[in-house]
């Protein structure tokens, strides 16, 4: 599919999506949105793509949203507005919901949507000079749709400030507070990328997309009976997949399972 605002390469089982708007510093606007949207879902449903990188043309992996976006919306009715804000809602869900392992190749600036576009990435790369920030109230607005990931990739205690203050995070402090995974050396983000994006590859297809639904489900839930019970049901189930019978007998027979040679 041809889009306006995006460029999608595949190279084997690694998709890199492009924000294609280098001009703006790749600024979110409907348009964007909805490419991005129905490029992820795209990308969902190709079984020879098994990770996902979202990475952006340009200086810089996105500045958030678009001014003259951000002007048209000042004269739209409630409904238009809701019905608008909508639009960057699905997109992070969609992006964060893919069964397919994602990574964030940060470079330059990640500010406002654009890192909630980060934080709903799976693995964060950044380049040493990349910078990000919650810029939302120095303009008297929110970081409202991108919270639900800021806070789960930042951590509370640290949104608070961020979200707060507006001030810009290094990516060395970005780093140290684990909202970024791989810093890279310099000019080496693709290098890093790449190893990160080989590494995820090797599982199994299957196993990835059950291992993010699992994490989704347990994290911050009670350590009690019906949690121990539902999995151990879930390793129950994978063992006797085919899948996890592949995996297993290529370990013991010392060869690659048969989705590392797909």
């Amino acid at each position: 599919m041809n889009y306006q605002n995006l460029e999608v390469q595949i190279q084997g089982p690694v998709a890199t999506l492009w924000l294609n708007r280098p001009a703006v510093r790749n600024a979110l606007d409907e348009v964007l949105l909805a490419e991005m949207t129905l490029a992820v879902n795209e990308l969902e449903r190709n079984d020879a793509v098994r990770v996902l990188v979202l990475a952006g043309r340009g200086k810089a992996f996105c500045a958030g949203a678009d001014l003259n976006w951000m002007k048209r919306m000042a004269s739209y009715s409630d409904a238009q507005n809701q019905a608008d804000a909508m639009g960057l809602a699905q997109m992070l869900k969609t992006l964060h919901g893919i069964g397919k392992p994602t990574i964030a190749r940060v470079h330059g600036a990640a500010f406002a949507g654009g890192m909630g576009l980060a934080a709903a990435c799976d693995v964060v790369v950044a380049e040493p000079t990349a910078e990000f920030c919650l810029s939302e109230v120095r303009i008297g607005l929110i970081p409202s749709t991108i919270s639900p990931y800021i806070l789960q990739a930042l951590g509370v205690q640290a949104a608070k400030r961020y979200m707060l203050t507006a001030e810009r995070l290094s990516a060395q402090e970005a780093h140290r507070l684990g909202f970024v995974q791989a810093l890279s050396e310099e000019g080496a983000i693709d290098a890093t990328v790449a190893r990160i994006a080989q590494a995820l590859a090797a599982g199994g297809p299957r196993a990835l997309a059950r291992t993010k639904a699992l994490i989704h489900s347990v994290a911050h839930r009670s350590l009690d009976e019906e949690l121990i019970t539902e999995t151990a049901g879930l390793i129950a189930q994978v063992r006797a997949s085919d899948e996890g019978r592949e995996g297993v007998a290529a370990f013991l027979e010392k060869r690659a399972a048969g989705w590392v040679t797909q």
